[in-house]
């Protein structure tokens, strides 16, 4: 099975790798742009990304099954401050279908620094004093002392988007 990411950010290509991993896929990482601002802003534009992702992928290599998975901030009804968010998409080409991975209540510090229009891997990097967090741990692991992390967080999303396939038995027809 061919799996195409729309990322070459290492830590999503981990979070294909190791969600899929009892299937023994060929993943590959192809830098597609995801439409979307590069700090999206809503869970409608996150989802957006993801989307463009996982098609862009797929129609990139021809391969069986293309991800996108997209970390995003939004307001959250009965949730004060600003979110985390985590959404994945994946096709087939003919299907579509999305998964939404942990939320997380952003600081107040943080928040208003992304309500000032600065994007949030930078934030956690100046506020931890460390640069790459979002090639790393992401901003989850820092504001959950390890108890995840980007990667997992970014799993979890693909493991909802990619699990109809896999109950349907469509994974089957392409092995």
């Amino acid at each position: 099975m061919h799996v195409a990411v729309g990322s070459t950010n290492p830590v999503k290509v981990r979070a294909v790798e190791q969600t899929l991993e009892r299937f023994q896929p060929r993943v590959t990482a192809h830098a597609v742009d995801s439409g979307v601002a590069e700090q999206p802003r809503s869970v409608e534009e996150t989802v957006t990304g993801a989307e463009t992702r996982a098609r862009r992928a797929l129609e990139a290599t021809g391969g069986d099954y293309g991800v996108g998975l997209e970390g995003g901030v939004a307001r959250i009804d009965g949730v004060s401050g600003l979110s985390l968010i985590m959404w994945a998409a994946v096709t087939d080409g003919t299907r579509l279908e999305h998964g939404g991975g942990p939320t997380l209540a952003l600081p107040d510090d943080v928040t208003r620094r992304l309500e000032a229009g600065e994007e949030l891997g930078p934030i956690m990097d100046d506020r931890h004093d460390t640069d790459g967090i979002a090639q790393s741990e992401g901003a989850a692991g820092v504001l959950t002392a390890g108890l995840t992390n980007r990667s997992q967080a970014l799993g979890e999303a693909l493991a909802c988007a990619f699990g109809p396939f896999v109950v349907e038995g469509i994974l089957t027809d392409h092995r």
